[in-house]
C-alpha cells in the first residue's frame, strides 16, 4: 500500500472520487426512480357471498344403496375469483363434488396453511368436477379458482407511461366475466339417508378499486445504497490495509532485529579494543 501510494500519490485520491462518484450515481437512481416510475400498483375490492340456505334435492339409488344429495346454485360471473366449498355433518365414507361446467382450478393443497413449495399456477389442475372424501366423517373443504392468474385477485401491479394508461391496464386485467357460473354440488352418502348433511359455498367476486404509483422511501433507499458502497470497499480496503500494517510490523521488527545485532558488533569492538 505505501509503495502504491509512492508509485501513485493520486491513488488515495482517485479511490475517495470513485466512491463519491458511486454514491451520487445510486442517490440519481433512487431519485430518478422515486420521481419518475413507470409501475403502478393496483388493488380489488372483493365481494364475499355466502351461501348456506340452499335445500338440496334427495336421489337415492336402490341398487347401489346410495343417497345423493344435490345443490344447485347460481354465481354471480362478474369477476368471479373464487368458489369455496365446506361440507359439514357427513356420514362415513361421504363422497363430495363440486362442479361447475366452465371448469375451476383446484388442488387438494390450495388453501392448506401449511402447504410448502406449493404454487397453484404451476400444480393447481383447471376440471369441471373436483372431488373431496370423508373417510370418518370429518368435514370436508374444497378450494377452487376461477384462473391461477394473481393479477386477478386481490393486488397487483402495471408498467405503463402514465395512471390513465395504468388503470386502463388494471380494468382490462381484471374484467372477467365467468360463464355459465352454475355451481352444482352433490354428496354421496352409503344407505338410504333421512338427514341431509350441511354446506357453506363461499363465492368471491373481485372489482377495480384503486391505483397509486409506486413508490419507495428515498431516505431509506439511499442509506442502503450507501451501505452497500461502504460495504464494497470495505472488502478492498481492509485486507488491504491488514496487509500492509502486517508488512509494517514485520519490517519493524527487522529492523529491531538488525538494530540489535549491530549494537552486539559495536559492543565486540569495543571490548576488543579496551583488551589492546
Amino acid at each position: 500500500m505505501q509503495k502504491a501510494l509512492a508509485q501513485n500519490p493520486n491513488l488515495l485520491r482517485t479511490l475517495l472520487g470513485l466512491s463519491f462518484t458511486l454514491i451520487f450515481l445510486l442517490a440519481y437512481a433512487v431519485y430518478g426512480a422515486t420521481i419518475s416510475p413507470s409501475y403502478y400498483v393496483y388493488e380489488t375490492e372483493n365481494v364475499s357471498t355466502i351461501d348456506a340456505d340452499t335445500e338440496p334435492t334427495k336421489l337415492y339409488d336402490v341398487q347401489e344403496n346410495e343417497t345423493t344429495w344435490r345443490w344447485t346454485m347460481s354465481a354471480d360471473g362478474d369477476n368471479l375469483t373464487w368458489v369455496n366449498l365446506t361440507a359439514t355433518e357427513l356420514s362415513r365414507e361421504s363422497t363430495i363434488r363440486l362442479t361447475n361446467s366452465a371448469g375451476l382450478y383446484s388442488h387438494s393443497k390450495l388453501g392448506d396453511p401449511d402447504a410448502e413449495d406449493f404454487a397453484c399456477e404451476e400444480k393447481c389442475y383447471q376440471n369441471s368436477t373436483h372431488e373431496g372424501y370423508s373417510e370418518d366423517g370429518e368435514d370436508v373443504k374444497i378450494f377452487s379458482m376461477t384462473t391461477t392468474d394473481p393479477g386477478r385477485r386481490d393486488n397487483g401491479t402495471v408498467y405503463a407511461k402514465s395512471l390513465g394508461s395504468a388503470e386502463e391496464k388494471a380494468r382490462d386485467i381484471i374484467e372477467y366475466f365467468h360463464s355459465p357460473s352454475v355451481i352444482i354440488v352433490e354428496i354421496t352418502e352409503k344407505g338410504n339417508r333421512t338427514t341431509s348433511p350441511s354446506i357453506e359455498l363461499q363465492t368471491v367476486n373481485e372489482d377495480f378499486d384503486d391505483i397509486e404509483v409506486f413508490s419507495i422511501d428515498a431516505g431509506t433507499e439511499f442509506l442502503w445504497a450507501l451501505a452497500a458502497v461502504v460495504g464494497c470497499f470495505s472488502m478492498i480496503l481492509i485486507p488491504s490495509f491488514t496487509v500492509y500494517f502486517a508488512a509494517q510490523a514485520k519490517e519493524r521488527k527487522a529492523e529491531l532485529k538488525l538494530q540489535q545485532a549491530e549494537d552486539n558488533v559495536d559492543s565486540s569492538i569495543d571490548s576488543s579494543d579496551q583488551a589492546n
